[in-house]
C-alpha cells in the first residue's frame, strides 16, 4: 500500500506573527507541504473540520492569548482526529524543565522547545514526516483492512500465536451461530470439533503452521446448533515483532454451492497492529448487535424462547424515550453503510452510559486542584466501610429562636441596616457589610427587603409578621460556625436570584409563581448545612447519609427540613394561606431547584439548558424569526421553565467569581478555609481525604479558584450570560481570573499578594 500520495496538510496555530510562526511557515513551503494558518481557537477547529490536517502545531507559550490545551482537546473530540500528530510549541525552560504530562493529556504527541531557526523548524517537520505522522498513516490502512474484513462475504478468524481467538467478523458471526462475545478470548480448543474430520487433520494442520508455512484444505466446522458445514479454509501464519509468528488468519468460504451460506474458518491471527484493531472493534461492535437479531441466531430451543420473550418485552406499550432512541437507531443501522453503521455504533455506546452529561476529562493527573474539585463536590465519597460516625449536630431539636414571639415590621429596620441594603438591587452589593451589620444575621433583613419587593406575602397571602418569623427560624438553622455554609451565604445567593429575576430574558421566561419559588428556594438551598461535602458524610457514615442512600444527601436534606420548619408551626407558616394545588406547584418548583445546587448533575442542567434553550434562540436570530411569539413559545414551555428555574439558582449559588474582585477574595477565604477544616478533621477521624488539595500547609487558594473557575463556571456563565446578558458579570469574571492567575504565575498561594 503507498503510504504518501498527497502532500502532507499542515495546521500552523498562532495567535500572532512572530519569528517562529514564520520558521514553520518557511519549513512546509520547503517541505512542499500544504500550509494553514489560524488565530484563535475557533478559526482553528473550523480549518480542522474543513481539511483534516496530518499535522497540526500549535503555539502553546503565551496562556494570554488562547488556552492551547483546551484546543487540542476540542480537536481530539472530533472523531477525524484520531490520526492527527499534534505538536505544542513550548517556551524554552528558565531552570526546571517541566513534565510533559499535561501536554500528553490533553491529547499532544509530542512538544517542540521553541527554536526559530529555520532549519531547526526545517528537520522538526522531517522528523515529524517520517516518525509520528507515517506512523499514523499506516494506523489509518489498518482502520481501512477491518473494513474490509467487517464487510467481506468470507468468514474470517484472527488468532494469537497461542491460539486464543481475537477476531471474527459478521460473516462468521451469522454463518456459525456464534457472537463475538462468545469467542474473544477463547483457545481454539474451546471451540466444539466436528467429528466428521479425521483424526489427524488437526495435528497435520497443526504440524505445517507452526512452521510458518499456509495450509489449505476441506475442513469440516461445528455450528454453535451442532450442525457440521464443510468448508474450504485457508490459514496463514503471520509473522511479526522478532521474525516469530505472531498471528494466524483464517478464510473460509463454501465448498460447493449448497453451502455458500455456510463459510466459517478455523484458525486466525495477523499483525501486532492488528491486536489494537481487532480490540477496537470488538468493543465497538459489541454494543451494536439487535437483541432481536442475536436472540435468533441459533435453532436451539433456548434461543427460540429467547426470542419470544425478547418480543413480548419489544411489543410492550410502556418504552421509556431512551428505549424508543435505541430501537430507532438500530433499525436505522440494518440498512445502512458501514461508516454509518460505526457511527451510530459509537452513538449507542454514548447512550448506554449513565453519566451522559458528564465529561470525560482526563484531570487527574493533568491538574490535581480540578481533579480534587471534581471528586470533592461530583461524587459520594470513598465507598470504605468506617467506623468513625460523623453524628450531624442536627439529632438535637432544630432551632427556633426565642424572639420569634415578636416579629418586627419592614418599617421597624434599624435605619444602619436599612442604609447597607440601599442598593440591594445591585450586583456589586457588599452583602459582608450586611452580615457586619446585622451581627450576622444578613438572611432575616435582606429577606425582608427582597420579599417586600416582589411582593411575596401578597402572593401568598400571609401576613408580613409570619415572612419574618420563617425567616428568622431559618436563619436560625443555618450554621454560624460555619466559615462559608451560614446564612450569609444564603443571603448572598437570595440576592442573586433576585437580581437574576428582574432580567427582561427571565421574566419573560417565569410566571409570579416561579418567582416566589425561586426566591424561597435560595433562601432554604442550604439550611442546617454542617459544613461538610457530601463525599465527606457518605465516607463517615453520618445518619443523613444513611436516610438519603448517599445520594444527593445535604440538597435532600436541606429540601426536606425547610418544609419540616415551616408548615410545623402556624407562626412561622408561610404556605398555610394558599390553596392546595398551589401548594403542590410550588412545593414542587422549590424541591426541584434546591436538588439543582448538587454538583453531580452540574453538566446536565448546563448542557440541557444550552440544547434545549440557548441553541434554537440562536437558531431563531440566525434565521431572522426573532419575533416576540417564537421567542416565547421556546421560553414559556413548562420543560423550559423548569430549565430556566435551575440555572437560575445554580448559576446564583455558585456566582461569588462574577463579583467585585474583593467579595470574590473574600469568599474564595471562606470556601477554602471550609474545605482545610474538612481535610483537618478527615485526617483526625482517619477518614478517607476526599480533596487531598486542600491541606492548609501547602493548598494553592489561587490554583483552586482558577480550577473551579475553568472547569465549572466559564461555560455555565457563558451560557447564562447569552441567555441573561450580564456583561458586568462577565467582567468581573475576567477580572477575577487574571487576578487569580497573576497570582499563581507568581507562585503564590495565598488569597492575596504580600504587601509591598
Amino acid at each position: 500500500m503507498k503510504l504518501f500520495k498527497e502532500p502532507l496538510q499542515v495546521l500552523l496555530v498562532f495567535a500572532k506573527e512572530d519569528s517562529q510562526s514564520n520558521g514553520f511557515c518557511w519549513a512546509c513551503e520547503k517541505a512542499n507541504f500544504r500550509c494553514s494558518m489560524a488565530r484563535t481557537p475557533e478559526s482553528a477547529l473550523e480549518c480542522f473540520l474543513e481539511k483534516h490536517h496530518d499535522l497540526v502545531i500549535i503555539d502553546h507559550r503565551h496562556s494570554r492569548h488562547f488556552d492551547a490545551e483546551a484546543l487540542c482537546r476540542s480537536i481530539r473530540a472530533v472523531n477525524s482526529s484520531e490520526n492527527t500528530v499534534i505538536v505544542a510549541v513550548v517556551k524554552r525552560p528558565d531552570r526546571e524543565e517541566a513534565s510533559v504530562m499535561p501536554l500528553i493529556n490533553a491529547g499532544f504527541n509530542r512538544r517542540y522547545v521553541e527554536n526559530a531557526n529555520t532549519m531547526a523548524c526545517y528537520n522538526e517537520l522531517l522528523q515529524l514526516e517520517h516518525g509520528e505522522v507515517r506512523a499514523q498513516f499506516k494506523l489509518r490502512a489498518g482502520n481501512a483492512i477491518f473494513t474490509a474484513l467487517e464487510q467481506s462475504q468470507e468468514a474470517i478468524e484472527i488468532t494469537s500465536e497461542d491460539q486464543v481467538i481475537q477476531y471474527v467478523n459478521p460473516a462468521y458471526e451469522s454463518i456459525m451461530g456464534y457472537q463475538q462475545g462468545e469467542l474473544i478470548g477463547k483457545e481454539i480448543i474451546e471451540v466444539p470439533k466436528s467429528e466428521k474430520n479425521k483424526p489427524d487433520l488437526l495435528e497435520t494442520i497443526n504440524s505445517c503452521i507452526r512452521k510458518g508455512k499456509e495450509w489449505q484444505g476441506i475442513y469440516y466446522a461445528k455450528k454453535k446448533n451442532g450442525d457440521s458445514i464443510q468448508q474450504n479454509v485457508k490459514i496463514t501464519p503471520v509473522i511479526g515483532q522478532g521474525g516469530k509468528i505472531r498471528h494466524y488468519v483464517s478464510s473460509n468460504w463454501p465448498l460447493n454451492d449448497n453451502n455458500k451460506s455456510d463459510k466459517s474458518t478455523e484458525c486466525v491471527q495477523a499483525e501486532s497492529q492488528t491486536d489494537i484493531q481487532s480490540s477496537k472493534h470488538k468493543d465497538r461492535r459489541k454494543g451494536s448487535l439487535d437483541v432481536r437479531s442475536t436472540t435468533s441466531r441459533g435453532s436451539d430451543g433456548s434461543s427460540q424462547r429467547r426470542h419470544s420473550s425478547m418480543a413480548r418485552i419489544h411489543s410492550m406499550t410502556i418504552e421509556a424515550p431512551i428505549t424508543k432512541v435505541i430501537n430507532i437507531i438500530n433499525a436505522a443501522q440494518e440498512s445502512s453503510p458501514m461508516p454509518v453503521a460505526e457511527a451510530l455504533d459509537r452513538v449507542l455506546e454514548i447512550l448506554r452510559t449513565t453519566e451522559l452529561y458528564s465529561p470525560q476529562l482526563g484531570t487527574k493527573d493533568e491538574d490535581p486542584h480540578t481533579n480534587d474539585l471534581v471528586g470533592g463536590l461530583m461524587t459520594d465519597g470513598l465507598r470504605r466501610l468506617s467506623g468513625n460516625e460523623y453524628i450531624l449536630s442536627t439529632k438535637q431539636p432544630h432551632h427556633m429562636p426565642s424572639h420569634l414571639t415578636t416579629p418586627l415590621s419592614l418599617n421597624d429596620i434599624p435605619p444602619r441596616i436599612a442604609e447597607t441594603m440601599e442598593n440591594e438591587d445591585s450586583w456589586d452589593f457588599d452583602i459582608v457589610n450586611l452580615e457586619a451589620a446585622t451581627m450576622k444575621r444578613p438572611l432575616t433583613y435582606l429577606g425582608m427587603k427582597i420579599f417586600s419587593r416582589f411582593g411575596v406575602c401578597e402572593f401568598l397571602n400571609c401576613p408580613e409578621a409570619t415572612l419574618r418569623s420563617w425567616l428568622q427560624v431559618i436563619e436560625a438553622n443555618y450554621h454560624s460556625s460555619n466559615s462559608y455554609h451560614n446564612s450569609s451565604h444564603a443571603a448572598d445567593v437570595l440576592h442573586a436570584t433576585a437580581y437574576f429575576l428582574c432580567k427582561e430574558r427571565v421574566k419573560q421566561s417565569l410566571d409570579p409563581i416561579d418567582e416566589v419559588a425561586a426566591l424561597i428556594a435560595a433562601t432554604v438551598h442550604d439550611v442546617d448545612h454542617p459544613g461538610r461535602t457530601n463525599s465527606f458524610l457518605c465516607n463517615a457514615g453520618s445518619e443523613l447519609a444513611i436516610l438519603y442512600n448517599d445520594t444527593a444527601v445535604l440538597e435532600s436534606h436541606h429540601a426536606a427540613l425547610a418544609f419540616q420548619i415551616t408548615t410545623r408551626d402556624d407562626k412561622c407558616n408561610i404556605f398555610k394561606n394558599i390553596e392546595r394545588n398551589e401548594y403542590r406547584t410550588l412545593r414542587q418548583a422549590i424541591i426541584d431547584m434546591v436538588l439543582a445546587t448538587e454538583m453531580t448533575k452540574h453538566f446536565e442542567h448546563v448542557n440541557k439548558f444550552v440544547n434545549s434553550i440557548n441553541k434554537p434562540l440562536a437558531a431563531l436570530e440566525e434565521n431572522g424569526g426573532n419575533n416576540e411569539e417564537s421567542v416565547k413559545s421556546i421560553l414559556t414551555t413548562p420543560e423550559n421553565r423548569i430549565l430556566v428555574k435551575r440555572m437560575l439558582i445554580k448559576c446564583a449559588d455558585i456566582s461569588n467569581p462574577c463579583k467585585p474582585q474583593e467579595l470574590c477574595i473574600e469568599w474564595a477565604g471562606r470556601i477554602s478555609e471550609e474545605y482545610f477544616a474538612q481535610t483537618d478533621e478527615e485526617k483526625r477521624q482517619g477518614l478517607p481525604v476526599v480533596m487531598p488539595v486542600f491541606d492548609r500547609n501547602t493548598c494553592s487558594i489561587p490554583k483552586s479558584q482558577i480550577s473551579f473557575i475553568d472547569y465549572f463556571l466559564t461555560d455555565m456563565f457563558d451560557a447564562w450570560d447569552a441567555f441573561a446578558d450580564l456583561p458586568n458579570l462577565m467582567q468581573h469574571l475576567d477580572n477575577n481570573f487574571k487576578y487569580w492567575k497573576g497570582l499563581d504565575e507568581r507562585k503564590l498561594h495565598s488569597l492575596r499578594p504580600p504587601p509591598e
